[in-house]
């Protein structure tokens, strides 16, 4: 099974029922699977806070949502993940992506791929690193630790595991 196919039910499986985000050619995989299947609901946005908002009202209206976004775009989401989803604790998962990972990507993403992990840690977020063969394990571990702690959490993606092809 594809690596998207398979965080998609691992995702559905911990009950995950709202889904929106940013693309971000890392996430590709998933995002045509979302995008392709009504099911899913998806729900594209233009900026990384609009679908911050987007899963606040979904978990509101009794949803669990899961946004889908470039790590790039944390800075542009940091306030509403501060002001709304921390403060009224909100547990949503951030599937985010690694741009820049090790230093090797395009140069405007060197920066946020160095210091994500401390951004997250900085905004007290907790975080996971998705490793390719445990994804089922992976998100069922990040969900049961936002929702303990209830705070968003960020399921992190490296290039790679979630092309169109893997």
């Amino acid at each position: 099974m594809p690596k998207s196919k398979e965080l998609l039910s691992a995702l559905d499986g911990a009950g995950y029922d709202f889904f929106a985000g940013v693309p971000c050619s890392l996430l590709k995989g998933v995002i045509r699977e979302l995008d392709a299947d009504p099911k899913w609901g998806y729900a594209s946005a233009t900026r990384e806070d609009s679908a911050v908002g987007m899963a606040v009202g979904a978990w509101m209206a009794g949803r669990k949502p899961a946004l889908f976004l470039q790590n790039s775009g944390l800075g542009t989401c940091m306030n509403a993940l501060v002001s709304l989803d921390t403060i009224y604790e909100i547990p949503a998962l951030l599937v985010s992506s690694w741009r820049g990972e090790g230093g090797k990507d395009a140069p405007e993403h060197l920066v946020m791929g160095e210091i994500m992990r401390d951004f997250y840690d900085m905004l007290g977020l907790p975080w996971r690193v998705l490793r390719p063969d445990h994804v089922a394990e992976d998100v069922a571990a990040i969900t049961q630790t936002i929702a303990e702690r209830s705070v968003p959490g960020a399921l992190i993606v490296s290039k790679g595991i979630l092309d169109a092809s893997s």
